[in-house]
């Protein structure tokens, strides 16, 4: 879907990214994360032209981006930045309209994508169409911005900090929504984060960036147990043991677990793409009194058949025993 062949971006004798190549496929959630002024936005700038590389291809389905139109280009991928960038004297429908009209859709279109989207993002059409920008909340206003990047149905989407500038309460709402949005199942994606948790999370593929090299790319269990170099291990050290936690799920630790028979009794429940991580943080917040060895959990299959009862103690030893098979 997306090939960066040899990209190189110089600004006089420095080189914000320096010869970097990888590809993205269709429908996968591509990552660029890394140390400040590492290069990962202005990479990120470089798949819509909004920055011009020195050196080095983009091609997205197969057409070098160089041979087409800036403008049209820009208007076939969806964009979300930090700040959203709504035009403050535009209502929520007019922010949303504006790449539609410029594509000369009809008016009643027009309206129904708008209803559509707003829908979509948790904003009540009738409620927030009307209302301008100094009037919504910070995750309100990147719920539009988000709607915004998503009505003309782009294949392509790139987020630069999307969440950056919400607090971290309504960042975690917004990223869980986010991630469950059915429009956004089948887009390609690339988002520019420094949240470690939110790379984590969002991504299929993870790519960290030093010094506008790449370090090393993979899913998030290959950069934290296969660690290409020193950095990448020091660049997750002080979150790791949270981040083990993360890229583990329920379905690794299936046949290494201690069972309990299955009973008819209610506790906690869980799926086996849940992280290791949130099953932690659910069973504390719903036995907070009970000890690991006490609290108990079960977990189903994808059709709801429960499949395994466990304690926590014993989810706790399982991730330890897989833990060091995957450091060996």
């Amino acid at each position: 879907m997306i090939e960066i062949k040899n990209l190189t971006k110089a600004f006089g004798n420095f080189k914000a990214v320096d010869n970097i190549s990888f590809t993205v496929g269709k429908g996968e959630t591509f990552i660029l994360i890394g140390t400040s002024g590492c290069g990962k936005t202005t990479t990120l700038k470089m798949i819509n032209r909004l920055i011009e590389p020195t050196s080095g291809t983009v091609t997205i389905n197969g057409s070098n981006i160089q041979n087409e139109d800036a403008v049209n280009l820009r208007r076939k991928i969806g964009y979300v930045i930090q700040y959203i960038g709504l035009f403050p004297h535009y209502t929520v429908a007019q922010n949303v309209s504006i790449v539609p009209k410029l594509l000369k859709w009809d008016t009643r279109k027009i309206k129904e994508k708008i209803e559509e989207l707003l829908n979509l993002v948790g904003l009540s059409p009738k409620e927030f169409r009307n209302r301008f920008p100094h009037e919504l909340s910070g995750g309100q206003k990147q719920r539009v911005g988000l709607a915004r990047a998503l009505v003309a149905d782009p294949p392509v989407v790139l987020l630069d900090e999307p969440f950056g500038a919400l607090d971290p309460i309504t960042r975690g709402q917004i990223r869980a929504e986010f991630k469950n949005l059915e429009s956004l199942l089948k887009k390609t994606m690339v988002i520019v984060t420094h949240d470690i948790y939110e790379a984590f999370e969002l991504g299929d593929r993870v790519c960290l960036i030093d010094g506008g090299k790449i370090q090393q790319i993979g899913t998030p269990k290959d950069l934290i147990f296969s660690p290409a170099n020193g950095f990448v291990e020091s660049f997750f050290s002080s979150h790791r043991f949270q981040l083990e936690l993360q890229v583990l799920k329920l379905k690794d630790i299936l046949d290494i677990t201690q069972k309990r028979e299955i009973t008819i009794k209610k506790v906690k429940e869980f799926g086996l793409n849940d992280s290791l991580l949130y099953v932690f943080e659910e069973m504390e917040k719903a036995a907070p009194t009970e000890t690991m060895k006490e609290s108990i959990l079960r977990v189903k299959d994808e059709s709801g058949k429960p499949i395994m009862e466990a304690t926590t103690e014993g989810v706790m030893s399982a991730f330890y025993i897989l833990k060091s098979r995957l450091q060996k």
